[in-house]
C-alpha cells in the first residue's frame, strides 16, 4: 500500500476544495429542480439529461481521469444499456428489475470481453481499438432491422421496479439523482481504497507499480468494468428519458461529448464529470437559442478552460483557491526585524 501511495504524484491525490465545496452545492441546486420547476416539464427533462450523462461521465471519469485509459468508444455501453431497456420492452418485459440485470449482465461481459484485449494495447493503439469496437457494435444495431435499424425504435413501456415506474418524468429524476449521488459516493470509496491507489499509481508508472508486485492488468481490467457496467445503468435511464433507442447513441460522437465532459469539468476529479455535463448541455442549450451556429462559440470556450487548467473548470477553482491562500497569508507590511 506504502509503496503504491509513493507512485503517486502529490497533485493526484484527493484533497478538500473550493470544488468539493461547488460539487455539493450543485448537488443542493440539483435537489431543487423537481420543486422549483414542478410547472415546467421542459426544465425537469432538461436537467433528467445532465444527470443522466453526469452517471455516464462518472463512469468514464474512473477509467479515464483515475487510470488513464483515453477510451474512444464508452458510448457503447450506453448504448448497450438503452437497447437491453428497448428489446426487452419490446418484447412486452417492462419489469426495471430485469431489465437492470440484463443490463449489467451484458455491459459486464462486453466490457470483460473487449477489456481483455485493449487493455494489451497502450495509447492510441488503446483508442483506436476501442473506437472499432464500439462502430462495430454501432453497424450491428443498424444492421438489426427488427428493431429498428438506422432508424431507431421507440420505448414500447418505461421500466417499473416494485410501483416506480420511469415513465413518469419526477420519478425518473429522482432516480437519475440518487444514482448519481451513489455513483459519486462509490467513487470516492473507490479511489481511497487500496484498489483506487494501485489504479491511480498504474496511471504514474505502470512499470514501478509491476516491478512491485502489483497485477495492475487485473486491476485496471475491473475499472473497466465497473465503468462499463454503471455507463450501461444511465444508458437504461436514457432509455426512458427519450422513449427512444437509436444506434447514434453508441456512435463516436457520443463518447467524445462525453470526453468533454469529463476534461471540460476535471479530469481526475470527484465532481469533475456533474460541472462538466452541467457546463457543456447548459451552454449548448443557452448558445442553440442565440444562432445555429453555436458549435463555432462552445469549441473555443472548451480550448480556453483546457488552455487556463489541465483540470478544468475544477482546476480553475483550485488556482482561485491557491491564488486567495497565498494573498491571505502574505504580510500587509514588512516584518521589522528586533534589536
Amino acid at each position: 500500500m506504502s509503496s503504491a501511495t509513493s507512485v503517486i504524484p502529490a497533485s493526484s491525490s484527493p484533497r478538500s476544495s473550493l470544488g468539493t465545496v461547488v460539487g455539493i452545492v450543485l448537488l443542493i441546486a440539483l435537489a431543487l429542480v423537481p420543486l422549483l420547476a414542478s410547472t415546467d416539464p421542459f426544465v425537469v427533462t432538461l436537467f433528467s439529461r445532465i444527470l443522466v450523462f453526469a452517471i455516464a461521465a462518472v463512469s468514464l471519469n474512473l477509467i479515464l481521469g483515475y487510470g488513464g485509459l483515453v477510451s474512444f468508444g464508452h458510448a457503447l455501453y450506453l448504448g448497450l444499456g438503452v437497447y437491453s431497456a428497448s428489446i426487452l420492452s419490446f418484447h412486452g418485459i417492462d419489469n426495471g428489475w430485469i431489465q437492470l440485470l440484463v443490463t449489467l449482465v451484458v455491459c459486464c461481459l462486453i466490457g470483460l470481453l473487449t477489456g481483455a484485449i485493449v487493455l494489451r494495447t497502450t495509447g492510441i493503439a488503446f483508442i483506436m481499438i476501442t473506437l472499432a469496437f464500439a462502430q462495430m457494435f454501432y453497424f450491428l444495431f443498424v444492421s438489426l432491422s427488427q428493431y429498428g435499424g438506422d432508424d431507431g425504435m421507440r420505448l414500447a413501456s418505461g421500466s417499473k421496479f416494485s410501483g416506480i415506474d420511469l415513465a413518469q418524468a419526477n420519478t425518473l429524476y429522482w432516480v437519475a439523482f440518487v444514482i448519481l449521488c451513489v455513483s459519486l459516493y462509490g467513487t470516492q470509496r473507490v479511489i481511497h481504497s487500496r484498489f483506487g491507489v494501485v489504479l491511480r499509481a498504474s496511471k504514474s508508472n505502470d512499470r514501478r507499480m509491476k516491478a512491485l508486485g502489483f497485477p495492475t492488468f487485473r486491476y485496471r481490467l475491473a475499472a473497466y468494468v465497473m465503468s462499463a457496467a454503471l455507463c450501461g445503468v444511465a444508458g437504461l435511464l436514457f432509455a426512458n428519458l427519450t422513449e427512444f433507442a437509436s444506434p447514434s447513441y453508441m456512435s463516436w460522437t457520443t463518447s467524445g461529448e462525453l470526453i468533454v465532459m469529463v476534461m471540460l469539468g476535471g479530469l481526475g476529479t470527484l465532481f469533475g464529470p456533474l460541472v462538466g455535463s452541467l457546463a457543456m448541455i447548459l451552454t449548448e442549450e443557452g448558445l442553440k437559442m442565440l444562432t445555429q451556429h453555436w458549435m463555432v462559440i462552445f469549441g473555443p470556450l472548451i480550448v480556453l478552460v483546457v488552455t487556463v487548467s489541465r483540470q478544468g473548470i475544477i482546476g480553475v477553482l483550485h488556482i482561485v483557491q491557491d491564488r486567495h491562500a497565498q494573498r491571505s497569508v502574505r504580510p500587509d507590511h514588512p516584518v521589522r526585524e528586533q534589536p
